[in-house]
């Protein structure tokens, strides 16, 4: 299982990772990032995915970012994290299309699903970094007021 991420990601073998779920291919990345573990998110192939109707259905930074801020999100900085704010990171690749997305733990580590493949906790972005076959490189960060859990 792993050795198949290692080799798409060549990065993961010399850092600390580890795979947090099995394969699924009823949710992607972009899904992943915005905590809907129900839909494949994407702004083409309507209606097989998901994305948000009041923002188009264009694969560009902005629309990405517009999408998030439906969410609650707002453009950041870096992916530093900051006390009570949870972050998501875009990545970008050669041609500076949106690739991929990542969320921040509390931990400050980084959870991502990798397209249908397995869902991993890595330390850092730069680990899913690179040319094709990976998703480029971090470019724009999000964050918003981290959720409360609810007292039971």
């Amino acid at each position: 299982m792993t050795d198949g991420l290692e080799h798409l990601f060549p990065a993961l073998r010399s850092a600390n990772y580890q795979v947090t779920s099995p394969r699924d291919v009823s949710y992607n990345c972009i899904a992943w990032a915005a905590d809907d573990f129900g839909n494949w998110w994407w702004p083409s192939n309507p209606p097989v995915s998901y994305w948000p109707p009041q923002v188009p259905r264009e694969g560009t930074l902005e629309n990405f970012i517009r999408a998030f801020q439906m969410l609650g999100y707002q453009p950041c900085e870096d992916g530093r994290p900051e006390d009570g704010f949870e972050k998501v990171a875009i990545y970008m690749d050669s041609s500076n299309t949106p690739s991929h997305m990542a969320r921040q733990l509390p931990s400050g580590h980084w959870t991502s699903k990798l397209g249908d493949l397995e869902d991993i906790q890595h330390e850092t972005l730069d680990q899913l970094e690179g040319r094709d076959p990976a998703y480029g490189n971090a470019k724009q960060f999000l964050k918003r007021r981290r959720q409360q859990p609810l007292d039971v």
